[in-house]
């Protein structure tokens, strides 16, 4: 079923699921710092302790390119809600170890509390990775005449998600809420989330509904053009999640306010929402393939600017011209980011619908596992005391993307312009919808 009135319910539960996820990004940072003093343990073991919430998430993603075919969309969605409650419930019910001050990294597991941690977190990046696998071929099933368009205003809730989780923990902090309730308000959009999946109806993947065998569906993996997208979604997820990832730290060093360069990845997502939410259309208007172009650029230009603005001497604070300068490459910076991964996503089902969920969870997969690889590589640069150098580096991988998304524009054009591929919907089957 796809009836208008229904699309609408499962397009606002599927944005309600990704403000769930990218709010467990913002309220982690939030609380490890408090959570580690409660539970006596080290940055290593917190970082042991967050790191398989990653990998579920990238895991998750690719098994979700079967799974949503196999047992139905509605199912995989109130998994994933589960899995957050069952995280939370799990960290926070997590006793605390008595006399582990002088535990070590080797010892996290020797107490039932940190390992109630590591499950917990494990099970919240799972739910991630559930999402994303489940809410991005929703949407293209819902709106195939508006894929790249809805995809983006889908998107729309990370940056948006990321400001809500962010504004609540600092509002929280200001009245000394402890760690428990800043995590603990997460499950309000995950049983939101949960009540709207299980109270919906779900269509079949629109894979499922052409009557595309699953060896079709696996045969598009191998085209040359997928092949190639695969290879640049590595590394637009590479340009946007790595430099965001030590963006409070870097604008921090650049504009000498240390405790407040968040503020800058702030307003960066408040561009990023605002552009999906009101100008996702623009894929449609102009080919993705010139919105990428020019994203690159953009992408490229502001993180060399920033890569170049020298910085302050120790315990000074830059200048108002600098601070100027600062915030104005960041807005190239963040304009430019704003379309890559949801544009990224609208052409792989664009051009590959016989793929279906299996092609748009290898790219979002894809798209996690470049963060894993980029983030130390440019936290090494920081390391040596160079976050420009660490800048200008992720930016010329934007030289590379401007010229294999012009190459791409170049050849659609050359063959009549950018055309979605359609598929045909078959004859009612019996088969029930998820």
């Amino acid at each position: 079923m796809s009836a208008p009135t229904n699309a609408a319910r499962l397009f606002v539960a599927s944005c309600i699921s990704l403000v769930t996820t990218s709010m467990v990004f913002a309220t982690r940072g939030a609380i490890t710092g408090p959570m580690a003093e409660q539970f006596h343990i080290s940055n290593a073991q917190i970082g042991l302790i967050y790191g398989p919430s990653f990998w579920g998430f990238t895991i998750a993603i690719f098994i979700c390119g079967l799974l949503v075919d196999m047992v139905g969309m509605r199912l995989v969605h109130a998994l994933s809600s589960v899995g957050y409650l069952l995280g939370l419930a799990l960290v926070l019910l997590a006793p605390r170890p008595e006399l582990a001050s002088g535990a070590t990294v080797d010892s996290i597991f020797a107490h039932s509390g940190t390992t109630m941690l590591f499950i917990g977190f494990l099970a919240m990046g799972l739910s991630q990775g559930l999402v994303e696998g489940v809410i991005n071929p929703l949407v293209a099933t819902l709106y195939k005449d508006q894929k790249g368009k809805m995809l983006n205003v889908l998107h729309a809730w990370w940056p948006g998600g990321m400001i809500i989780g962010g504004l609540l923990c600092v509002a929280l902090g200001r009245f000394d809420a402890p760690w428990q309730i800043k995590l603990g308000m997460l499950a309000i959009p995950a049983l939101a989330a949960l009540v709207m999946a299980l109270t919906s109806v779900y269509p079949q993947t629109e894979r499922v509904q052409s009557n595309v065998s699953n060896a079709e569906m696996g045969r598009e993996v191998f085209r040359p053009l997928f092949l190639l997208l695969l290879c640049t979604m590595f590394m637009t997820a590479s340009v946007e999640l790595g430099p965001d990832q030590w963006f409070g730290k870097v604008m921090g060093d650049i504009s000498g306010w240390k405790a407040d360069g968040i503020l800058f990845l702030c307003y960066t997502a408040g561009l990023m929402f605002v552009l999906r939410y009101f100008f996702g259309g623009v894929v449609h208007r102009f080919s993705p393939f010139a919105v990428l172009t020019v994203c690159s650029v953009l992408v490229g230009v502001g993180l060399f600017w920033l890569g170049s603005i020298p910085l302050p001497a120790p315990g000074q604070t830059a200048g108002a011209s600098t601070v100027v300068m600062a915030f104005v490459a960041a807005t190239v910076f963040g304009i430019g980011k704003t379309y890559f991964w949801p544009t990224m996503l609208g052409i792989t089902s664009e051009q590959f619908p016989r793929g279906g969920a299996l092609l748009m969870n290898l790219m979002g997969g894809c798209g996690m596992l470049a963060s894993a690889v980029i983030l130390p590589i440019m936290g090494s640069a920081l390391d040596k005391g160079g976050p420009g150098a660490a800048l200008r580096s992720v930016a010329g991988l934007a030289v590379a993307l401007f010229v294999i998304f012009g190459a791409l524009l170049l050849y659609f054009r050359a063959k009549g312009g950018y055309k979605p591929v359609t598929l045909t919907a078959a004859p009612a089957s019996p088969r029930k919808a998820g």
